[in-house]
């Protein structure tokens, strides 16, 4: 079922996109802050983002990083005012030369064409004036970056936090990583996350350090189970379960074996 909605939160405007229901089960969230757009979502909700972009006058695009999800309309946008997108320097390089995207991601989200932007400022602004400070966050993907507004105490997290317990992992993703990248952020002063996926998260500051702990106890399991012998697929039964449908229709690029195989490799 395709669901589109719209929520403010103080003076930021947003809309939900995406569908809900079955194995699939996936939405994202357009943000809008003054004349700023913060991402852009995925292509094959177009129909509904067009409405929402061409209700107040775009300044701005911030780009968090360079998945499907998350740039998808860019060149939409771009096209319909004129806007260049602002995205991380290694954003611009993938979507100007264009990347492949699995088969079980574009059933979910569409395509990304390719496109041209233009590198995040030395000291980069809002439309409205106010600064943000962009923070470098790999492990979910290579590219990702996080933009604090500090004035606010609002962090747009792009993908580091979705929740605060993980269940499954990308096999591109990197739990130490992942881990490293959440310590950076823990070091900025915020309280409110503002998630494309999950929406605003108050309190913002505890539920990713309770996602950094619970990775690492996790791990800590993980890797006492693999020194009595057991092996990955035996760790991921005993700690998770059976893998999901999810994993299944993904041909285990997203699983639960994924996030054992990388939590044996984390520090601790």
């Amino acid at each position: 079922m395709s669901i589109h909605e719209t929520f403010t939160y103080q003076d930021l405007e947003a809309i939900r996109v995406g569908r809900v229901g079955g194995a699939m089960t996936a939405s994202f969230i357009l943000y809008r802050l003054g004349g700023t757009l913060i991402d852009c979502a995925p292509s094959n909700q177009w129909k509904y983002v067009r409405p929402f972009v061409k209700q107040k006058q775009v300044e701005q695009v911030l780009i968090t990083h360079h998945h499907e999800d998350h740039s998808g309309n860019a060149a939409n946008i771009k096209r319909m005012t004129g806007i260049t997108p602002l995205a991380p320097a290694t954003t611009c390089d993938i979507l100007k030369r264009g990347f492949k995207i699995p088969p079980w991601q574009k059933m979910m989200w569409g395509k990304s064409g390719k496109l041209s932007c233009d590198p995040l400022p030395d000291q980069l602004q809002l439309a409205n004036g106010e600064a943000v400070t962009p923070i470098f966050t790999p492990g979910h993907a290579k590219d990702m970056h996080c933009y604090l507004l500090p004035e606010r105490g609002w962090l747009f997290s792009a993908d580091l936090y979705l929740a605060s317990y993980l269940k499954m992992l990308r096999s591109d993703e990197n739990a130490q990583v992942l881990v490293d990248s959440i310590n950076q952020v823990l070091q900025q002063d915020f309280e409110v996350i503002v998630c494309l996926h999950r929406g605003v998260v108050e309190g913002g500051k505890q539920r990713l350090t309770d996602k950094r702990d619970y990775i690492l106890e996790f791990a800590g399991k993980v890797q006492a189970l693999h020194r009595e012998g057991m092996s990955d697929r035996q760790i991921t039964h005993r700690l998770l379960g059976k893998e999901s449908p999810v994993s299944v229709l993904t041909g285990y690029n997203f699983s639960k074996i994924n996030l054992v195989s990388s939590c044996k490799r984390i520090s601790l």
